[in-house]
Order: structure tokens, then C-alpha cells, then sequence
């Protein structure tokens, strides 16, 4: 009972620990998998046990490793189950034969590069008792694994599913996949019987099984899948079926002489490819595979792994060596053949830092060496540091390599197509559109915030576009809603669904100036801040919404963006106010209120019918004037719009009530963020909002960035030098 208790106080440390550190992790833009495994390595002699030896002992005995070792391979089961699951036969239908050279080509080199390799590490590092034949191609096969769960969600973090590019890497890492996995079993088998001629069986038995499940057993499978389209839903009978499928076929490949995942991985990949049948099979294996046992093959891992026995300054070169020959033999073979294929450079040289990645399934690589004693605990050392290193170098090179701006060029979105049809194809009377990004969190809410943008924005007579941006956050990094199939499937549902929103816009004729952007992200404040500059937005206009962790209504992202975003930025407080005729901006003459004032007025432009009332608060007799570029640009405002202006002078000593009483009698008030209205910005980046809490009318909170931005440029191009700008 007392080892029961200790492994549960392991368990309890392992999740706790690793999702400390992937969070940590996916804050500096990595995969959560790399700081999960990075908090098993911790838990381990590299770090805990350097650390304090003597707790670590007693919290990590010997005697329990046992019992992580059953419920990690418990875990390694269903992932790789998972993993053929998500290998889906869509990922070989885009470029198949530039793809299959490319990929063989990048399982080649590094292989052939890796047996060179195993020449030099035989004599100097491997355990004596296994032949060379089995060390060399196990080493082979490890250089040349590519971690296809890692690299789909680096795809769908950085949007390039839909790319060119994206869709090759897809299917040349699901090649890569097939492949790699075929010679490691060859490798397992070797290493098993000592030589290949005593492997030849095994191979003939794991060929015979493979055929089997992809006749005999796929058609079974198929049965399943028509009895879930039956009922309509996965029940707890037909799941058990398929856990018991997947022990079953795992089973008979280790009885085969490879090993336990290969047949986890082949029911999977065998698995019908229904979409709905996938889904809910996947979400609901996923969360606790993912968050329960994975963690504990980390930890095991980690237990493992001993850095410290890397202690002369010759082993941390051979650790060199094999890094180096890592990541030349992927991204060399990769390019090469990518080149050969007519593939750009650049687009190569990205390919070829994604096949580099190495994650997750490279781990499982080496634990099945050390398993059977092919690679010493030296080099199982070495290799995780390779894979950890491959792994965290692929997203910051391929930002390098392949930016942002570039997937926006690649990427083929009917957004950007209707964009280019409402601009002027005359160079020479080319006006740049007015553009508002507006961030929707929810299509079905948010109606008031884009017939709002819509309004400031579109004139008919100039040009202008609203961009509704929806980005779908993913939490974690391989869940699997953030494959790439399935990332494809929720960005055309949300883009149905700003295109409802947008049909309810009034009047019709503003519905083709209204373009959505849909994105996958990992940040949403920091993406919409990169899409903005990207897009060229004029304004951000962003909906209020309460933070779920503060009482602060200008807290969590919309706090972030009004601090961060690099253009200039709206946030909308919509009290229900479904009338825009009468506006208030208070003015107290500063940047933010110019901002607040010149929005007002192309709200006055736009809609004939609106009136706007400024609103001066002095504490004594002085009256604040505008300022002189404000003051001119009225002054050549059509007479048609300075009718419709009231400038108000208010004694007050509370500037926030009268502007609070001012409120109860318009739609919409209009103020920067100031002091006087009690919205400014604290320390770390807080906002006060005061106002917002108070203001009986709708709110539209202002903060200006940009000194150049000129919202009223294209709409009077005589005073656009006299529009106002940032003032010392």
C-alpha cells in the first residue's frame, strides 16, 4: 500500500510539474510538449536528484518505476492509437510525387548519415552486448524519425494549412511517417534476433499482420463506423470495442517480435476516416492520454535521462556531433530534394526546418532503444538533447525563414479576393483603403460592434474596408482540434458565421465592404496586434468584455491591446443602444480626445442624420480650446456637417458625473482615455475605467498611437496634412 501511495504523490508532482513548465513554455512560443518533457527530464537525475539527491530518492525510488513504466506504456499506446487516427488520407493528396521524393530523400540522408555516424560511436559509447548491424540502424532510424503530431500543430499555429507549403510539409512528414516507422520495426526486429538474416520472420509476420488489418480488419472497422452511424453517437459499448481493438492489435505486434505501439498505430491509421466518428473517438481518448499518462512517459523519460554523465569536454562533442549530423542530414536532404522538385528556396529552406522537427515521437524512439538495451544511457542522453534542441529551433527558424508576411502572400482567402475586387485597378488613382480590424469573439453577440465599425468606415464616395477578425485560440498544442483537418473545419464554420453576421448589417450596401479574416492562434492579443500591422488597419475597434479573472472591465486582452496594439485603438461599450443619432465627445485637448473627436466627425460624415455634441468641462470661467489643427479641419468641414455640431462649455467640479449626466440624453459617447474621465493607464499595463462603469449611454473608449495615421485623410483630402498628430 505504501508504493500505491508513493506513485499516486508521484503522479500528483508529474501533471502539476508538467503543466507549470509547458504553459511556461507556450509563453515563449514553443510546443507544450517540449516544456512537458523538459519537466520530466527536472523530476530526473539531471536536475531533482543534482539537486537534492536525498528527496529525490525518497520521492522517486526505484521501487516505483515499475509503475510508471506500465502506465507510460499505457500511454504510449493510446497516443500512437491517436496518432494513426490523425493520419489522415487527405495529407497524401496535395503534391503526392514531389512529396515522396522530397520525403524518402529526407529519410535517406539522415539514415545513411546516421549508420556513418554509428562508425564512430560503436567504439566509444555503445553497450557491448549489441551488435553493430542493430546499433547502426537504430541510430539510422532515430536521425531520421520527424514528429508529424508536433509538426501539424506548428502548421496550424502559424496558418499555413492552407498554403502551399503547409499542405507539403502534411504530406511529406505523413510519408516520412510510414516510412521512418517501417525501418524502425526492421531495427526492432533486428536488435531482437541480433542479426537481420534472424530478423527476416519477424518482418515476413509484421508484413502479413499489416495486410491484415488493411483488408480484414478495415472492413471490421467499417461495420463499426456504420453502427455509429446508426446510433449517432459513440457509446460506451462501441468505445470499449475499440480500447479493446487497440490492446489487442498492440499485443499481437509485440508477440510479432516488434513492438507495442506499432499495433496501437496501425488500428488507428486503419481506423475509417469519418469525420464525426474520428472526433468524438479522439476527444474522448485525448484529454486523459494527453494530460494523465503522458506526463508520466516524461517523467519516466526523465528518470532516465542523466546530463551528468556527459562530465568530459569529448562526450559534449560527440553530443555536438550527433546534433549536427541531426540537423544536417533532415534540413540538407530535405532542401536538396525540395530543390530538385522546383520548390523556391525559401519555401524549401522552411520545409526543411520543419522535417528537422524531431518532438515527441523521436522520444519514443529512444526509450524503445534503451528498452532493449541498443543505446546506452550515454547516448539516450545525447539523442533527447537532439530532440529537444531540433524541436525548439523549428518554429523561431521558420518564423525566420518564412515571416508572416509571406504566409499572408501564400495563403489564397476569399477575404483577400473580395478586397482586391473593391480596390481601383489604376495605379495612378490608387487610394489606399480606410481600415477598421475588428476582433469578434462571438458572431452571435457582437452584431453592434461591427455595424459600429461599419458606420465610422464606409462612405460609399472613398474607399474603405471593415476586416471582422476571428481567431480560434487552441489552449494546447496537440489536442486534436488543432490538427489541421480539423482546424480547416472550425475556420469555415466561424467563417459561416461572420458571413450571418454580416448579412444582418444594415443598410445592404455596406455588406460588400465587409471582409472577415479568420486565423488560428495560440495569442489572441498579440496575433490581432500582427494582423493589424500586417493589414495596414487605420483602427483597431475591439468589444468590451469582463475578464475572467478581474473585476476591471478594460482588464485581459482588451487591457493588452489598448497597451500593445501599434495602431491606433477603439474600444466599444454597447449598452443595447441600437440608435447612432446623437454623439458626445468630452473633450479635455489631448491626443486620445483628438482621436475621440475625428472619429465622431466620419460618424458625422457617414450618416447625414447624426448630431454631435462636444462637451468642454472647465472648473472655473477658462474655456479649453481645441487645438489649432483641430479647429482648422472643422473650419473646412461642408457647412452641411458644422450644422450638426454643438460645442458645449460645463462648469463642473466632477468632470466624470457631467459627463455621466450628458450621457443620459445621447446614443453613443465618444472619449479618449484620460485622467479627466477617469480611464487612464496604470502600472503593468492596467487601465481604470470609471466611466465605463458609470456612463448611461453606449461608450467608445479611444487611445491613439500613431503620429501619421490620418482617419479623415481620404474623406477630406484638402485639410489631410492639418489632421491632427501626436503632440509632445
Amino acid at each position: 500500500m505504501h508504493i500505491v501511495i508513493l506513485v499516486l504523490v508521484e503522479v500528483l508532482i508529474v501533471i502539476g510539474l508538467s503543466r507549470l513548465v509547458g504553459l511556461a513554455f507556450r509563453s515563449i512560443k514553443q510546443p507544450l510538449v517540449i516544456g512537458e518533457i523538459v519537466a520530466g527530464i527536472m523530476l530526473g537525475p539531471s536536475l531533482f536528484g543534482l539537486v537534492a539527491p536525498h528527496l529525490a530518492v525518497s520521492l522517486f525510488p526505484p521501487e516505483t518505476f515499475p509503475f510508471l513504466n506500465v502506465l507510460s506504456q499505457v500511454g504510449l499506446i493510446f497516443f500512437m492509437f491517436l496518432i494513426g487516427l490523425e493520419l489522415n488520407p487527405k495529407y497524401l493528396g496535395g503534391q503526392l510525387e514531389v512529396a515522396v521524393l522530397t520525403s524518402h530523400v529526407s529519410i535517406l540522408v539522415p539514415f545513411s548519415l546516421g549508420t556513418l555516424l554509428a562508425v564512430v560511436l560503436y567504439p566509444l559509447v555503445s553497450n557491448a552486448s549489441v551488435s553493430f548491424t542493430a546499433f547502426a540502424l537504430f541510430l539510422g532510424a532515430a536521425m531520421s524519425i520527424t514528429a508529424f503530431p508536433v509538426l501539424a500543430r506548428i502548421i496550424t499555429e502559424n496558418n499555413l494549412q492552407g498554403t502551399r507549403l503547409g499542405t507539403l510539409a502534411l504530406t511529406c512528414a505523413a510519408v516520412d511517417d510510414v516510412t521512418a516507422w517501417c525501418l524502425l520495426a526492421v531495427a526492432i526486429a533486428v536488435a531482437r534476433t541480433g542479426d537481420f538474416a534472424g530478423a527476416v520472420p519477424t518482418i515476413i509476420a509484421s508484413i502479413v499482420y499489416i495486410g491484415l488489418m488493411l483488408t480484414a480488419g478495415r472492413w471490421f472497422l467499417q461495420r463499426l463506423a456504420k453502427h455509429y452511424l446508426r446510433a449517432g453517437r459513440l457509446s460506451q459499448l462501441l468505445l470499449a470495442g475499440i480500447y479493446m481493438a487497440v490492446v489487442a492489435s498492440a499485443l499481437i505486434t509485440e508477440l510479432i517480435g516488434i513492438h507495442l505501439i506499432f499495433g496501437a498505430f496501425l488500428l488507428g491509421a486503419a481506423m475509417p476516416k469519418n469525420e464525426d466518428l474520428v472526433r468524438e473517438l479522439a476527444i474522448k481518448t485525448e484529454d486523459f492520454v494527453l494530460i494523465f499518462l503522458l506526463p508520466i512517459f516524461f517523467a519516466y523519460s526523465g528518470l532516465k535521462t542523466q546530463i551528468g554523465l556527459l562530465n568530459r569536454p569529448e562526450l559534449w562533442l560527440l553530443c555536438a556531433l550527433v546534433l549536427a549530423v541531426a540537423i544536417a542530414g533532415k534540413y540538407v536532404g530535405t532542401y536538396v530534394a525540395a530543390r530538385v522538385s522546383g520548390i523556391s528556396k525559401r519555401e524549401a529552406s522552411a520545409l526543411g526546418w520543419l522535417m528537422n522537427t524531431r518532438g515527441l515521437t523521436e522520444l519514443i524512439v529512444l526509450n524503445i532503444g534503451l528498452e532493449l538495451k541498443v543505446i546506452s544511457p550515454l547516448i539516450f542522453t545525447m539523442l533527447v538533447i537532439m530532440a529537444l534542441v531540433t524541436t525548439f529551433m523549428t518554429s523561431p527558424l521558420l518564423e525566420w525563414t518564412y515571416p508572416k508576411k509571406l504566409i499572408r502572400l501564400d495563403v489564397v482567402e476569399p477575404e483577400l479576393e473580395a478586397q482586391t475586387a473593391t480596390s481601383v485597378n489604376d495605379a495612378e488613382t490608387y487610394i489606399r483603403p480606410y481600415r477598421i480590424l475588428v476582433p469578434v469573439a462571438n458572431p452571435s453577440t457582437q452584431k453592434g460592434l461591427v455595424q459600429l465599425a461599419a458606420n465610422i468606415a464606409i462612405n460609399f464616395q472613398y474607399p474603405a474596408v471593415v476586416n471582422p477578425l476571428s481567431l480560434i485560440e487552441f489552449q494546447e498544442d496537440y489536442a486534436f482540434e488543432s490538427t489541421p483537418v480539423e482546424a480547416d473545419r472550425l475556420i469555415a464554420q466561424r467563417r459561416q458565421q461572420l458571413e450571418e453576421l454580416i448579412n444582418t448589417l444594415e443598410p445592404v450596401e455596406k455588406r460588400t465592404h465587409v471582409h472577415p479574416i479568420v486565423r488560428i492562434s495560440s495569442n489572441v492579443a498579440r496575433e490581432t496586434a500582427q494582423i493589424a500591422t500586417l493589414e495596414q488597419a487605420d483602427l483597431i475597434l475591439v468589444g468590451w468584455h469582463r475578464p475572467a479573472f478581474s473585476s476591471n472591465r478594460l482588464g485581459g486582452r482588451v487591457g493588452q491591446m489598448l497597451t500593445t496594439a501599434p495602431v491606433d485603438v477603439a474600444v466599444f461599450v454597447d449598452k443595447g443602444k441600437e440608435q447612432l443619432e446623437s454623439l458626445l465627445v468630452p473633450y479635455s485637448a489631448n491626443i486620445h480626445d483628438d482621436l475621440a473627436l475625428i472619429l465622431a466627425l466620419r460618424l458625422l460624415i457617414n450618416r447625414e442624420t447624426c448630431v454631435l455634441q462636444i462637451l468642454q468641462i472647465v472648473a472655473n470661467h477658462a474655456k479649453e480650446e481645441l487645438n489649432y489643427e483641430l479647429n482648422t479641419m472643422m473650419e473646412q468641414l461642408p457647412a452641411s456637417v458644422r450644422d450638426r455640431i454643438e460645442i458645449k462649455i460645463v462648469q463642473a467640479p466632477d468632470p466624470i458625473q457631467a459627463v455621466v449626466e450628458a450621457s443620459k440624453n445621447v446614443d453613443l459617447t465618444i472619449a479618449g482615455t484620460s485622467r479627466a474621465w477617469g480611464i487612464e493607464r496604470q502600472t503593468l499595463g492596467r487601465y481604470t475605467d470609471q466611466l465605463a462603469i458609470q456612463c448611461c449611454s453606449s461608450l467608445l473608449i479611444t487611445r491613439r498611437y500613431s503620429q501619421v495615421t490620418a482617419h479623415l485623410a481620404s474623406m477630406l483630402p484638402d485639410v489631410s496634412s492639418q489632421e491632427p498628430t501626436l503632440r509632445n
